[in-house]
């Protein structure tokens, strides 16, 4: 029997932004993580759509889209939902990390995205999931 792959929810209205997080991280972002899946979203209500759903395991949302930008929106997620899965901002600027910060994010990714850093970001943020379930 194969394990389900943990699904990550990647919101922007912009495609192209969508496709860069997802090359960043690729399809397996750590040994012992296994293959993820992607729930791609361009709108707001999609993205409340399925985190109320409660199948993603980790939420990476563009802190610069429009009209509703990820760093606003994860403070409501995280406000809103009573078991959150994790959210990782993405940002353009370095100084953006502390807006972050004030939205209750898991982590933050910095464009342009580095391969390396994404997915160890990602699988950090992943184990630490698993372990808040293991021992929730």
């Amino acid at each position: 029997m194969t394990e389900q792959p943990m699904r990550i929810l990647v919101f922007s209205h912009r495609p192209e932004v969508r496709e860069s997080i997802i090359n960043a991280i690729g399809r397996r972002p750590a040994t012992d993580i296994g293959r993820v899946e992607y729930v791609e979203t361009a709108g707001i209500a999609d993205v409340l759509t399925e985190m109320d759903g409660g199948e993603i395991d980790l939420a990476i949302l563009d802190g610069e889209a429009q009209p509703t930008g990820g760093i606003g929106l994860t403070r409501q997620l995280k406000n809103e939902i009573d078991d959150c899965p994790p959210i990782v901002v993405t940002a353009r600027r370095k100084d953006d990390r502390w807006l972050a910060t004030w939205s209750r994010a898991d982590a933050v990714l910095v464009h342009p995205l580095d391969p390396l850093t994404a997915a160890e970001t990602v699988a950090e943020v992943l184990r630490a999931r698993s372990v808040a379930v293991v021992h929730g």
